[in-house]
């Protein structure tokens, strides 16, 4: 039987995609791949952002960099590009980085570079959701398993 698929950030698989290039593994990983098959994506490198990138905050109706740098344009290619491999496999479910400007559901940092944090999603989730994909956050993991 062929396992549904899901569009999952990249760095919960490992992968060093996070802003600063840091590894890390979710460690429900391999309970997820034993039930789904996992499609791998990071809208901000798919948007031509690089590894390591200085953080970046949604500001407003922008996303800037710490270094005060618009990076709106990048978000927005790569929250298209991560919708456009969501369509084309038919996927109906991403499993998301929280608090991310891309990838956050619910709650992302507010803009201040301080850890705070504010009741919103981000660039990529806001697009999928809109295009009636349903965005969970890897702490919401133990949900699909028990689908």
């Amino acid at each position: 039987m062929r396992k549904p698929k899901i569009l999952i950030s990249s760095c919960l698989l490992g992968l060093p995609a996070r802003y600063n290039g840091e590894q890390l593994v979710h460690p429900m990983i391999e309970a997820l791949e034993e039930k789904y098959e996992l499609i791998a994506v990071c809208p901000e490198t798919l948007g031509g952002l690089e590894i390591p990138r200085p953080p970046a905050e949604i500001i407003g109706k922008r996303v800037v960099n710490k270094e005060g740098l618009d990076v709106t344009q990048e978000y927005e290619e790569g929250a298209q590009r991560t919708l456009d491999i969501a369509k084309g496999l038919s996927i109906k479910i991403a499993v998301f980085k929280e608090r991310s400007p891309s990838c956050g559901h619910g709650w992302i940092h507010d803009g201040t570079f301080t850890d705070g944090m504010v009741e919103a999603d981000g660039v990529c989730t806001r697009l999928l959701i809109e295009n009636g994909i349903e965005v969970l956050g890897e702490s919401r993991i133990s949900e699909l398993l028990t689908r």
